[in-house]
């Protein structure tokens, strides 16, 4: 006669010991299981505000940690990346770096921070760039302003002002040697873009352009001009804001 397995799997919970299955029936029945109920309960009926910061991350353990208290957890994340956007864009190691947070969990809150990118890309995927403003500061804001790196996009746009193509052009200081404008100008025509916008972060928080910043955007710019490429703007982005030049009076 086979054996019987009392063997579980309880996703990350912390200190998971074997149980017997008859014990399985209480599950739904631990001390947090009303905690869990009433939080579901305010999540889909009271909107995006129903819910603390901790209380969010509380609720996307459940998918790790499927008995006990996960409070404490996600109150410690907190305080260790400072904010639920980092805590959602934190790489997948430091996450389970937390006491409590295994791969199940880590991958919960990756799942989360992945669908939020592409629910704000697919705002601007078919639709004017220029007169979809809001929604591609969000974007930008939601993919970039959380790096610690400095990173270099191009957003090449047809004559309609349609996104065509998102290029990662580089991570690291923005210079010429990194952004070089016969490049830029060149992939602009490989691709048959007849606008472009710049986009970089700055890994400091403050979205403030640089010197270089503003000197690299005018050289571009200047080589579109004579090649029939406009460059709308150059957006930089930070944990404090972003920053149009273009808005600002320097393209």
């Amino acid at each position: 006669m086979a054996e019987k397995d009392d063997s579980f799997d309880f996703g990350d919970a912390p200190g998971k010991l074997a149980v017997p299955s008859a014990a399985r029936s209480d599950a739904g029945k631990h001390a947090g299981a009303g905690h869990r109920a009433r939080l579901r309960e305010r999540l889909l009926k009271g909107g995006a505000e129903a819910l603390a910061d901790y209380e969010v991350l509380e609720y996307l353990l459940f998918a790790g940690i499927r008995q006990g208290d996960t409070k404490p957890v996600a109150k410690e994340l907190l305080k260790t990346f400072g904010s639920l956007s980092a805590v959602l864009n934190a790489d997948p190691k430091a996450l389970q770096r937390v006491k409590g947070v295994g791969e199940t969990s880590a991958a919960a809150l990756k799942a989360v921070a992945v669908a939020s990118r592409r629910m704000a890309r697919s705002e601007i995927g078919t639709k004017p760039v220029l007169s979809s403003w809001q929604a591609l500061i969000d974007y930008l804001t939601t993919d970039m302003a959380h790096l610690n790196v400095e990173r270099v996009r191009i957003l090449y746009l047809d004559t309609k002002n349609r996104l065509i193509d998102d290029h990662h052009l580089a991570d690291g200081t923005i210079d010429e040697a990194s952004l070089h404008p016969r490049e830029v100008i060149r992939r602009a025509m490989d691709v048959g873009a007849s606008a472009l916008i710049l986009v970089h972060n700055h890994p400091s928080g403050n979205p403030e352009p640089s010197r270089a910043d503003i000197d690299v955007t005018r050289r571009i710019a200047e080589a579109g001009r004579l090649l029939g490429v406009t460059v709308h703007d150059h957006v930089i982005v930070g944990r404090e804001g972003h920053v149009s030049l273009r808005a600002k009076g320097l393209l």
